[in-house]
């Protein structure tokens, strides 16, 4: 990993890093979506953001990575998220097939370190937290994931090669 998803060529963006589903409150009343919990605020690879976010679609005390967002839904996101990067740093233009593509390995491959670190975290908690929370299957769940998730994503990965086109298919 420490090679690997450097060479992504995600940028390195302020990230909140614990996107999970109750730290976005949305407003549809007043058309909003705001952010809470800021504890683990700092700057990371922008697809790590997204790929931790899509990972905790699936819960955390009861999870279900049938949850996990699919490919047509993530690309959705992901091209709406570039649509506005574009229009909020005034670039303007479409969103290519080849920056959605690129963003789809992007986050799919940091969505794969996300469950490893978050593994990683909860084998710390399970040792020196206070809070009361089994943080051992916590861990134990987010490394089955990583190991479950591994060969896909590392075939994602070697068919994207140069060309990011086929991907979207």
């Amino acid at each position: 990993m420490k090679n690997y998803l450097p060479a992504l060529n995600s940028p390195i963006v302020l990230c909140h890093n614990d996107l999970l589903c109750k730290n976005v409150i949305y407003n549809e009343e007043k058309g909003y979506v705001r952010f809470i919990d800021y504890e683990y605020v700092g700057y990371n690879y922008r697809a790590f953001d997204i790929g931790c976010h899509f990972t905790e679609f699936a819960g955390v005390s009861d999870v279900d990575y049938s949850l996990f967002p699919s490919k047509e839904l993530q690309l959705q996101w992901l091209k709406h998220y570039l649509e506005r990067c574009k229009e909020l740093s005034q670039e303007g233009g479409e969103v290519t097939s080849s920056e959605l593509a690129l963003l789809y390995v992007q986050v799919n491959s940091f969505a794969l370190a996300a469950h490893f670190f978050w593994g990683l975290w909860g084998l710390i908690q399970s040792r020196y937290s206070k809070i009361q929370f089994n943080f051992s299957r916590y861990a134990g769940i987010r490394l089955k994931q990583y190991f479950h998730m591994k060969p896909a994503v590392l075939e994602l990965c070697s068919q994207s090669g140069t060309s990011w086109h086929h991907l979207l298919h």
